[in-house]
């Protein structure tokens, strides 16, 4: 993969504290900080012939440093709450005997994070470093010593706690991601307890001997609950779907290719992108593409950022579309027989140069209102072959092939075949985004009309040409660019969008440079 950008240092930050009265608000349940970082890898991967992806994204270390930031928030967040911890344990002395002592739930009441740092984990997936952090715990206790039941609450402070975790990504047999605990390590070197309510006086007398096997059990549990958090995300990955269905007609296959490429500076996925049809073939696409389907894909993403972008701003996520996906797209839409539409004379504007009556068109074809004088006619368009587009550095060049047939309609409702037509037509087109939304705007730059049967003699096809081709510019093409400036919204992970993107045109791809920004 080429590389994108100079070495960065690892997403670091300083000084992050939070206390529970000035916490804002986010769902609970969000992952910490090295999960979400392996979320946003895992999201930035939502068949082209041999492993060659439709769908290309790379993440890079300001996506990290973003969810760093973000997950500081949401862990504290979530940590913010009443956690079940079903501590047990008990402490032998030799003048007092055995004390036995149970915390059942626990409460986080500040949690300081003074240095911080994520970043790839090469060949691996994500690695999360603190150090220097600082917690502040509230929790209710149960004890016994002897014969004597005592119950209360305690406050305990650990400072300097230090966590190194490593997070892997892969991918399963069917395209799913996954995700593993690789390694763990925690420890607090300074643990403080402090008893409250029944006799506390007495616990108090006994803290310092307890605070270490105490801190020991803390020490266990900051990695039990990292591992426990892993599990439950590789269990919800384990149901995300691999393909998703469009409508009637399509699905799209967004299965992961194979694990990420993860170097120390970024992290890349391949996904398949390819439109498949309903009903034919189960999350897999069908084999059978024609040879003249544009396969070719860039063996890695550019070197150079889009122009608009400044030099020294590396962008969150770097997302290559593939004229694939869109030529995968109107084959199945093709074979599934979708780009069919009848028209009318009365869908058509009054103002159009040609309408959809024999009077009109009898002006091409004489005999055609000789025959039907003044009847009203309809049209019958259909692609005869799979709509082509190429992605090309100045535009986005489509190439669509249609038979149009006409009728006449009698007054009895029957419809009388006239004359069969071959109209192609060259467009080129211009991507636009804006926020979370992908527009653009069409041209065309070619027709072709040709006659291929008549029941009503000869068609004058050239000057019918002429007309279509300023019924188009006139009408047809500012029709469509109203819609198309409008714009669709782009899908997203919850919560997440689009900050600043940029969009360029490569040979053969659609490149969107974007940062990432979090709504709760």
């Amino acid at each position: 993969m080429a590389e994108l950008a100079p070495t960065a240092p690892a997403a670091r930050g300083t000084t992050t504290a939070c206390h529970a009265s000035r916490s804002r608000h986010h769902p609970q349940g969000a992952p910490g900080p090295a999960w979400l970082c392996l979320l946003l890898l895992l999201t930035a991967c939502v068949p082209a012939a041999g492993t060659n992806p439709g769908i290309k994204a790379r993440l890079t270390r300001r996506a990290l440093e973003f969810g760093r930031q973000l997950g500081l928030e949401l862990l504290q967040s979530r940590l913010q709450k009443e956690h079940e911890l079903n501590l047990n344990g008990s402490y032998h002395s030799p003048l007092l005997g055995t004390l036995t002592y149970a915390v059942p739930w626990i409460r986080v009441h500040e949690l300081q994070i003074n240095d911080s740092a994520v970043d790839f984990a090469e060949d691996v997936g994500v690695r999360l470093t603190v150090q220097r952090a600082r917690i502040r715990l509230g929790a209710e206790w149960e004890a016994q010593l002897g014969a004597i039941k005592d119950r209360g609450s305690i406050e305990l402070r650990m400072n300097d706690v230090a966590v190194a975790a490593v997070l892997g990504v892969s991918v399963d047999g069917s395209g799913r991601p996954m995700v593993q605990s690789v390694s763990c390590d925690a420890r607090g070197t300074d643990l403080h307890m402090e008893f409250h309510r029944g006799h506390s006086w007495l616990y108090n007398l006994l803290a310092p001997l307890a605070q270490r096997v105490l801190r020991q059990e803390l020490n266990k549990q900051l990695c039990l609950e990292l591992r426990r958090g892993v599990y439950r995300l590789e269990a919800a990955l384990k149901h995300t779907r691999v393909s998703t269905q469009l409508d009637s007609f399509a699905a799209i296959d967004h299965s992961l290719l194979g694990p990420p490429a993860i170097t120390a500076e970024h992290g890349d996925v391949a996904l398949k992108g390819e439109f498949f049809r309903v009903g034919k073939c189960q999350q897999r696409p069908c084999s059978a593409l024609p040879a003249a389907l544009p396969m070719a894909l860039p063996a890695a993403l550019p070197t150079v950022l889009p122009t608009a972008l400044p030099a020294a701003h590396e962008p969150m996520l770097l997302l290559a579309v593939t004229e694939f996906v869109a030529n995968s797209a109107a084959f199945t839409y093709f074979t599934a027989g979708a780009l069919r539409r009848n028209i009318s004379s009365n869908m058509l504007p009054r103002r159009f140069p040609l309408q959809l009556r024999t009077k009109s068109l009898g002006l091409f074809s004489p005999q055609l209102q000789e025959r039907y004088p003044d009847q009203p006619m309809e049209l019958r368009l259909s692609a005869r072959r799979q709509p082509l587009l190429s992605c090309r550095p100045d535009a986005l060049h489509g190439a669509l092939f249609s038979s149009a047939e006409a009728f006449v309609v009698l007054p009895n409702a029957t419809r009388v075949p006239a004359f069969l037509l071959n109209i192609d037509a060259n467009v080129t087109g211009k991507p636009t985004i804006t926020g979370n939304r992908l527009g653009g705007t069409v041209s065309l730059t070619g027709l072709s009309v040709a006659q291929v049967t008549s029941h009503v003699g000869p068609v004058e096809v050239k000057r019918l040409e002429t007309l279509l081709k300023f019924g188009l510019w006139l009408f047809g093409v500012p029709w469509a660019n109203k819609r198309l400036q409008a714009g669709v919204p782009l899908p997203a992970p919850h919560g997440l969008s689009l900050l600043s993107p940029r969009l360029s045109l490569q040979e053969g791809f659609v490149l969107i440079a974007t940062d990432l920004q979090y709504q709760s």
